[in-house]
């Protein structure tokens, strides 16, 4: 991953070549300087910005995409190595899941308090170093730089629950702390986010800088984990009145840019081949075939389940009955009667794609492969699916491997399911009821007012399918405390499949076989609601204990 220096796109986007947003300085100039000026001041913060992009690509998973450790996504490879077996050895779980495997491929301890050091220091540098500058610009960047320290804590927080807490007092720092209650850490994350949503301006205002609608959308995330439900509700009726508000297409949540009218994008990451920021989403999740057919090799590291399919209602509403596929059959699985997010969410056999059809089965452009008994893909799906959320349709592989297509980091949709989940957790169905209908109704789907456990499987169900791929059903289930549960409900005691294709003597026919694309049950152990202290961390710091699960 090239990262020379962000754009940081926030419903109000700066031009790629902006000079404040230059992560990478050309000369070296001592603090005193740096703080010296408002203009300074502001390239000192972007630095810290570029932690944005490590908390959605980087540390959701060293591994991979989190789905993976879910029903959601398998990745094909048996090679051990990241993004081929290990992520299904995560899911595995079992004598897998030890104190260093955590720490190695999931944890990041380290990181996430490398990034909060940074943080600290430049607040405390504006405090010290900043006294020349305007009181409102003093103000505005201690606000931004709040958001940041207040977004990497919740990142530790939902990993770890108890985590040693350190502000911008430098003289605290100090190797020897204890750990802070999980309630002292939502309620730091709390006077962070809130500071920064008084102080941030809005978004016209902000020259796509952080502004009041990102710390507003961290809020409704965050304090749902803290379960501070009237919290989450404030904020998001907030945003609302700043006018974000879904997209029309659900496709378009993703591919549009904010300087094409995105209404739902919150945050976004932007990249540009003119500076040479790229990303290389496209080389792990594009459909192999799109590589052979360029005479090159790449994509389909990761493919969605069979399960994660059957997620999805007919475009009429209601499910069909996918049991005639749970065999073997000739018949056409209803790809192209089911609901709008699925089309823009997966591939399958059949469905248009950059100018030809995709072709997951055996012999096809695309490719099948067996898992397990082929070690390496080389693009070929293991289950009979693409990934098409995030791939960018308009990527040219012949002339160039790299990738630009932007990331959403917040969007609304998922503001408004924060919103129903804190509404019935709150006694008010009503509120949970609105939310849910407006993502339903964006996509054409019926829905009627519910109740009691019937609302919250909506609930459920909507963000399982508006949030496919985007690192949350994962951490979702863990927040639930779910995921220690039996399958359906958690992650224990099941596989998931595949469809094997094949086609037949005739035309346009296939043969569709339902496989299991693990050789061994999925688990996830209860200690997997948080995540172990790295032995670093316990050697060095005799105030610190391991948690008693990881003992």
């Amino acid at each position: 991953m090239k990262k020379i220096f962000i754009v940081l796109s926030l419903a109000g986007v700066l031009s790629a070549c902006n000079k404040f947003l230059d992560m990478t300085p050309t000369d070296s100039i001592s603090d005193k300087v740096m703080w010296a000026n408002v203009e300074s001041a502001e390239y000192a913060v972007n630095s810290i910005y570029s932690y944005s992009y490590d908390i959605f690509a980087s540390w959701p998973s060293s591994v991979g995409m989190t789905e993976a450790f879910t029903d959601e996504f398998k990745y094909g490879s048996y090679v051990n190595f990241a993004m081929c077996l290990i992520p299904s050895q995560v899911a595995y779980g079992g004598t897998n899941l030890t104190n260093s495997f955590v720490n190695v491929y999931l944890g990041c301890w380290g990181s996430l308090y490398t990034a909060i050091r940074r943080t600290n220091e430049a607040i405390s540098n504006l405090k010290t170093l900043g006294t020349g500058l305007a009181e409102a610009d003093r103000t505005r960047l201690e606000a931004e730089l709040r958001l940041m320290r207040g977004w990497l804590y919740f990142e530790l927080v939902k990993r770890y629950r108890e985590v040693i807490i350190y502000d911008e007092d430098l003289t605290q720092i100090k190797v020897e702390k204890a750990l802070s209650s999980e309630a002292e850490g939502w309620d730091f994350i709390w006077k962070d986010l809130s500071f920064a949503s008084q102080n941030l301006p809005e978004k016209a205002a902000a020259r796509g800088r952080l502004d009041k609608g990102v710390a507003l959308a961290l809020i409704t995330r965050s304090m749902l984990y803290a379960g501070e439900n009237a919290k989450v509700i404030e904020a998001a009726q907030q945003l609302e009145e700043l006018g974000y508000a879904l997209m029309p297409d659900y496709g378009k949540a993703f591919t549009a840019s904010v300087t094409e009218g995105n209404t739902e994008t919150i945050l976004q990451y932007s990249f540009s081949y003119s500076d040479g920021v790229t990303h290389d989403f496209d080389f792990y999740y594009t459909p192999g075939g799109d590589y052979k057919l360029v005479g090159q090799q790449g994509g389909g590291y990761g493919t969605p389940t069979q399960e994660m399919v059957e997620s999805y209602e007919l475009a009429t509403g209601g499910f069909p009955d996918w049991s005639p596929w749970h065999g073997e059959t000739l018949a056409q699985p209803p790809y192209e009667k089911l609901e709008p997010r699925f089309q823009a969410t997966i591939l399958y056999n059949g469905a248009p794609w950059k100018g030809r059809v995709i072709e997951p089965f055996v012999g096809g452009t695309d490719g099948w492969c067996q898992w397990n008994k082929e070690p390496k893909p080389e693009g070929r799906t293991t289950t009979g699916y693409f990934l098409r959320k995030f791939v960018d349709e308009t990527h040219d592989l012949a002339t160039r491997s790299q990738s630009v297509q932007h990331f959403v980091l917040l969007r609304y949709a998922e503001v408004l399911l924060n919103k129903a989940e804190a509404c019935y957790r709150s006694g008010d169905p009503a509120g949970a009821n609105d939310a849910v209908r407006a993502i339903r109704a964006r996509v054409g789907l019926p829905y009627t007012d519910k109740s009691g456990d019937a609302l919250w499987q909506a609930i459920r169900q909507e963000r399982r399918v508006e949030l496919a791929f985007e690192d949350d059903w994962y951490w979702s289930l863990r927040r639930w405390k779910e995921a220690a549960e039996d399958y359906p409900l958690g992650l224990n005691n099941y596989q998931v499949h595949g469809l094997k294709i094949e086609s037949t003597a005739v035309a346009g026919q296939f043969k569709y076989s339902y496989v299991s694309v693990d050789d061994q049950d999925r688990n996830f152990p209860s200690k997997m609601y948080r995540f172990p202290i790295p032995d670093g961390e316990l050697n060095s710091n005799p105030l610190v204990n391991q948690y008693p699960e990881w003992n």
